[in-house]
């Protein structure tokens, strides 16, 4: 393709759609929910490892594999148990979350919750056991144990981060069914992702519309890895 169209259509196509606000909006719905869901998936997730980890007990074998089968667990049925949680008949429908940004981080938490746990459980079973006994031996308790393998692990589970918002945000199936793909009068995202607008751009032949949008997304995912990555070179610093 002759790149003097590419350069009047591209720089075109972005000054329309930031200057509508319909880029923006689907940009600051998909961080929003995919950041908030992978942020509350971390804060249960790790815990959820180290204690599975760190901790001898009946069935602990079976807990794994469940933890394990659950990185494949699929989307859209993650998306439909959602959407009856919280249809008007569901346990949470007088909480009226149907097609909100809400009901999208509860099914996007649910889809990254396996892959954080099951990598951080990996990178805090993969400590050796001598850091955990040198840690024992200078008199820490379970708690500094505990920090000590985390402090080892954090690559692993930076990783484990990463993976459960590339899960996250790169997500179809689930928030169109939870979300409904919104958009407000004047154009403005109210429920609507850089997935789920990628979709119906390119499903309406809006090609160039729907490669401006994926390279946001790319470019999204790629300065989250460099910005978790810098955080971990920091650690190590310090």
């Amino acid at each position: 393709m002759p790149l003097e169209p590419i350069a009047q259509v591209v720089p075109a196509l972005l000054d329309v759609s930031f200057r509508e606000g319909y880029v923006s909006s689907i940009i600051y719905v998909s961080l929003y929910v995919s950041l908030a869901a992978v942020a509350l998936s971390t804060l249960f997730s790790i815990p959820v490892a180290i204690v599975v980890g760190l901790s001898e007990f009946p069935g602990k074998q079976f807990v794994k594999s469940v933890i394990n089968t659950g990185m494949g667990f699929p989307s859209v049925v993650v998306g439909l148990m959602v959407l009856f949680a919280v249809s008007n008949q569901g346990p949470l429908g007088s909480l009226d979350l149907i097609f909100t940004k809400q009901a999208m981080i509860m099914s996007q938490f649910v889809l990254a919750t396996p892959p954080i746990t099951a990598i951080s459980l990996a990178a805090v079973t993969g400590v050796d056991e001598g850091v955990r006994d040198a840690a024992r031996t200078l008199g820490g308790t379970r708690f500094d144990v505990a920090l000590v393998v985390v402090k080892e692990a954090r690559y692993g589970i930076a990783t484990a981060v990463l993976a459960g918002f590339g899960r996250a945000i790169s997500e179809v199936g689930s928030v169109l069914i939870v979300g409904g793909n919104i958009t407000s009068a004047d154009g403005i995202s109210k429920t609507r992702t850089l997935t789920t607008a990628i979709q119906l751009e390119a499903r309406q032949g809006q090609y160039e519309t729907a490669l401006v949008l994926g390279t946001v997304l790319v470019a999204l995912v790629l300065l989250v890895n460099a910005v978790v990555v810098r955080f971990g070179d920091r650690g190590v610093q310090q």
